[in-house]
């Protein structure tokens, strides 16, 4: 085993959770008043890439070395069902609008203060931002889709909670008959959230959105159930005991402002982890697991992967 990974491992065993989120730099670490917005200083292609994050700082080795991962593929045995009804989710609307920052590594939606909570197993969590990953970070059953937004809460203790929001495009119109068939409507919230998107095209900007009707995103989420695991981070440090929870229920996006969106944010999705409790893929990738041991029906290096 190499020097650098031997540091690596060490390092592992020492790293407690960091009060961070999936999306480095957010208002969980504590501003000054007026401070700029940071640019984060990871990235998810070339070198600043995911496959190279615990090199950009040794505070990122479980990125390379921990266990329970995420995001991960959304099946069976992964994660336990709970209806919403069992969690106790308070959205407030925000009428004077709310800071809308571009970080470099995404865009996010300030709400600390703005009395957002998240019940969950007798904690409270306090909601601090949201954010999107385009495409989404988590499959649901092995499928990729458009976007995820990830709501982040932090605990008294600081503790860590996501909710994960699937994000799908709405349905092209189709002419039969000369009728106009219905359609569902996209998200009223994140087209208005979005139509600011032009503002903070670039890193380190920010601006204010128009007022925000949470109460949509609160009926759809109470109307569904939470696939919950507990995991990490998906940006460095890449800290575990995230505790997370995936909707079953999509928010969708008009066609024409998710490619607006998509020009702003690019690319900006960690590929899945290995199922919860296995080793590390970059671990296993370098060989520092004792034996590695492939399917016999593995793709080859040279197979394509579709996302």
């Amino acid at each position: 085993m190499s020097s650098f990974f031997s540091r690596i491992f060490l390092l592992a065993a020492s790293v407690t959770p960091a009060l961070a989120f999936c999306g480095a730099h957010t208002h969980l670490d504590r501003r000054a008043e007026g401070e700029a917005v940071p640019v984060s200083t990871f990235g998810y292609t070339g070198t600043t890439g995911p496959v190279l994050w615990s090199q950009l700082d040794t505070a990122n080795a479980l990125c390379s070395t921990g266990t329970a991962q995420s995001p991960i593929n959304m099946v069976e045995g992964q994660f336990t069902l709970i209806p919403a009804s069992d969690t106790q989710l308070t959205l407030p609307d925000v009428p004077e609008g709310a800071t809308f920052e571009n970080l470099g590594s995404t865009v996010e939606v300030v709400m600390k203060g703005k009395g957002g909570t998240f019940v969950l197993e007798g904690k409270t969590f306090e909601l601090e931002q949201f954010h999107f990953h385009h495409p989404s970070e988590h499959l649901n059953e092995g499928v990729s889709l458009p976007m995820e937004m990830h709501m982040v809460f932090s605990g008294e203790g600081g503790e860590i909670g996501v909710i994960g929001v699937y994000v799908d495009l709405i349905d092209v119109p189709v002419t039969l008959q000369l009728q106009i068939l219905s359609r569902r409507a996209p998200s009223t919230l994140l087209e208005t959230i979005f139509s600011s998107i032009g503002e903070i095209a670039t890193p380190g900007t920010e601006t204010t959105t128009k007022p925000l009707i949470m109460s949509e995103l609160t009926d759809l989420l109470n109307a569904g159930s939470f696939q919950r695991y507990t995991g990490s981070l998906t940006t460095p440090p890449c800290s575990e005991g995230v505790a997370w929870s995936v909707s079953t229920q999509k928010i969708a996006l008009s066609r024409t402002t998710y490619q607006a969106v998509r020009d702003v944010v690019g690319f900006n999705a960690r590929y899945p982890q290995n199922a919860l409790g296995q080793q590390n893929l970059l671990s296993l990738s370098t060989g520092t697991a004792a034996e590695v041991r492939l399917p016999t029906n593995a793709t080859s290096v040279h197979g394509r992967r579709r996302f």
